[in-house]
């Protein structure tokens, strides 16, 4: 599929022709959330635009539980629009943000990220949009005006409501604006589906063993020995923001780990997506049942997992228990059904 400017009926046979080539299920909700997208991208191509010209969107909201297809669908739109577009996981994208301020160091840092952003693109897809922060949550309002004060088109795609988002986060009756300015300037679409097609595709050879205890060692040395066979152990090591970290066991882009290095020290998304930089398979062996007394460790659990899901890393887990046992803290519970229905998948050997 080449990647030029497809309208109405042709995008929706283009993603008819998709769906049937990866043996995905075409399904209705997801076509009606194709069109609505299409007209936010490209309002003036319609004779019949849903959207009066009192209306001006300049962001696409979709939410949705974890393994409905939005990540698919959006993924697949902007493969297929010829405008100046950039994507990003959220995270990511706000670790550019946080750089560039620290660079910068002054009071008009908001206005010259965005602009900087404008001169380089029109579209910005922004995938699993979650606030779980106050630094974050406190300066979301102000550099998204700027972005929508500036012309960039804006997508989201999340699992949270929009009213949900920093459910019960600190000082959360500063962050309501925000939620206010894209409410009004967003088309909100929710993607509902039954199920879950992430889990219904996984094949038989899943990579993750559990419970905790010899047997269970004996086979993921096993399978640690046969993913490095012919592989040479190196010293290898990043520094993020001056931190140090080292891969005790690193084998040409084969990292294994213990949970609690990954998840127990002060780590967070730029630390993570450095890691993810030089991997393409990692073991993380004793990931525990989660509570309320491991919550901040299960958050940089969710943090890591969404990162190395963007960069297609490969995982294989050795656990306390299988993952629909693997328990939750109430804080963390909605977020994290989308991090045990990824961990599904990546764990399944066609993931890549």
């Amino acid at each position: 599929m080449g990647k030029k400017t497809i309208m109405s009926s042709s995008l929706q046979n283009s993603f008819s022709e998709f769906c049937k080539k990866n043996n995905f299920e075409i399904n209705k909700k997801q076509k009606k959330i194709l069109n609505s997208l299409e007209k936010f991208i490209f309002p003036k191509n319609k004779l019949l635009n849903i959207f009066s010209k009192k209306e001006d969107f300049s962001c696409f909201y979709l939410y949705g539980n974890v393994g409905v297809g939005k990540t698919m669908i959006a993924n697949f739109v902007y493969e297929q629009i010829n405008i100046k577009k950039t994507k990003f996981h959220f995270n990511e994208f706000m670790i550019n943000f946080h750089d560039f301020r620290h660079k910068k160091k002054d009071d008009n840092t908001i206005s010259k990220f965005v602009k900087n952003l404008k001169q380089k693109f029109d579209f910005v897809y922004l995938d699993e949009f979650q606030v779980t922060n106050i630094v974050d949550a406190m300066i979301l309002g102000k550099l998204f005006e700027n972005i929508f004060l500036n012309n960039i088109k804006i997508l989201i795609t999340t699992n949270t409501r929009l009213t949900d988002l920093y459910k019960d986060g600190l000082q959360r009756e500063q962050f309501i604006p925000f939620i206010g300015l894209i409410e009004k300037k967003s088309v909100l679409k929710e993607l509902f589906l039954e199920d879950d097609y992430r889990i219904q595709n996984q094949d038989k050879n899943q990579r993750i063993f559990y419970p905790l205890n010899e047997k269970t060692l004996f086979k993921i040395n096993q399978k640690f020995r046969i993913f490095t066979k012919n592989l040479k152990k190196e010293e290898k090591s990043i520094i993020t923001k001056g931190r140090v970290f080292k891969f005790k066991n690193y084998y040409s882009g084969l990292a294994r780990f213990n949970f609690k290095e990954l998840c127990d020290q002060n780590l967070g998304a730029e630390d993570y997506l450095n890691i993810s930089q030089i991997c393409d398979h990692i073991f993380i062996e004793e990931v525990p049942i989660f509570n309320e007394y491991n919550s901040n460790q299960q958050l940089r659990f969710i943090t890591l997992i969404d990162i190395l899901y963007e960069k297609k890393i490969s995982l294989t887990l050795s656990m306390e228990t299988d993952l629909i046992k693997i328990g939750t803290s109430k804080k963390h519970s909605e977020t994290f059904k989308r991090t045990t229905s990824r961990l599904h998948e990546m764990t399944a050997s066609k993931f890549s």
